[in-house]
């Protein structure tokens, strides 16, 4: 990416120690009297998902790291706009300490708690939006997403992800750097970015998440948890059938399916009379009462028609919900 000296001697001053707060003028909760670039002067961030981010913030936000890298959810996106259509930016996202300080989860209280003092600050990196350079006719007219991001906590990490210190607080800071090509575009470095800070995006760096609540809420709000969501549903789902089975009394071989031998068994009796429908409610019920018809006993279940006596339990495959028979349930239901 060439982008002249000035944009590095930028990148430096907003990566190194140069960097302060007097470097924030042109925030859009302050006034115009700033004295960056008019290119940058006017640029406006918008944060996407704010109503979204602040459910977060509420319970204390936390984002994983892990050795291989964690993308984060909800994902930084930003709407800009007021850029100079003509003229090149560069969108780059870092994170910076909140404070000084390592903290823990109580879960006694459901909050979390200064532990002491933190641990030394790790390398600090940038990450540049992928599409940089680019005009701002490109930047204004679409959402912006850094959501190739990952979170690490691997200091000797080589694939560029952002290096965190788990059980920290920190803060996410977006950058905009204008391209300057010029000469002496170094002299103004101090005058071509734009930083803008949401305080409703800052975050506990962790291993796992802490907060049950945090978890539920990046289950129920995260499109890529769906697999999560219907694990749960499930076995919501089969909880509530293993309830209702209980009072069937069943030997528990039942719920385990039927051996090839008794399949063979089943095979030579004698088909009931059964219905077209293999999802009718009166089959489920003629299917359970056939399981629970073991040992001497007369089983009526078609209207009260002889049915067959069985000298040795039948094991049955009595499924909790109706998606198609079993091998079992086929030699019975045709």
């Amino acid at each position: 990416m060439s982008t002249g000296p000035g944009f590095l001697t930028t990148a430096a001053m907003i990566n190194g120690s140069e960097w302060s707060p007097a470097c924030l003028p042109c925030s859009p909760d302050e006034g115009r009297t700033c004295s960056k670039a008019p290119e940058v002067a006017s640029v406006r961030v918008q944060l996407e998902m704010q109503s979204l981010w602040r459910q977060f913030d509420q319970l204390g936000t936390e984002m994983i790291v892990t050795k291989a890298g964690r993308r984060m959810f909800p994902t930084f996106q930003v709407h800009i706009s007021g850029m100079d259509p003509a003229a090149e930016y560069v969108l780059l996202l870092d994170f910076i300490p909140v404070d000084d300080k390592r903290y823990r989860y109580a879960f006694h209280s459901s909050s979390w708690m200064v532990a002491g003092r933190g641990d030394i600050a790790a390398p600090g990196r940038v990450h540049f939006h992928p599409d940089s350079p680019a005009r701002g006719a490109q930047w204004v007219k679409q959402t912006v997403s850094f959501d190739r991001l990952k979170l690490t906590n691997n200091l000797l990490d080589d694939n560029g992800h952002m290096i965190l210190n788990s059980m920290h607080r920190y803060q996410p800071r977006l950058h905009v750097i204008l391209v300057d090509r010029s000469r002496d575009s170094q002299r103004y470095a101090h005058r071509n970015f734009c930083t803008f800070i949401f305080p409703e995006t800052r975050f506990i760096a962790v291993t796992a998440y802490q907060n049950h609540r945090i978890t539920q809420l990046k289950i129920a709000c995260n499109p890529f948890a769906k697999g999560f969501r219907a694990a749960d549903s499930e076995n919501r789902h089969s909880a509530q059938c293993q309830t209702e089975s209980a009072g069937l009394s069943l030997p528990w071989s039942v719920f385990e399916g039927s051996s090839p031998r008794e399949d063979q068994r089943l095979q030579h009796q004698p088909q009931p009379q059964r219905r077209s429908n293999a999802h009718d409610p009166a089959l489920q019920t003629a299917m359970t009462e056939a399981a629970l018809s073991y040992g001497a006993g007369t089983d009526r279940r078609d209207g009260g028609s002889q049915g067959h006596f069985y000298s040795a339990p039948v094991l049955l495959t009595v499924p909790c919900q109706w998606d198609g028979p079993s091998r079992a349930d086929r030699s019975l239901i045709g």
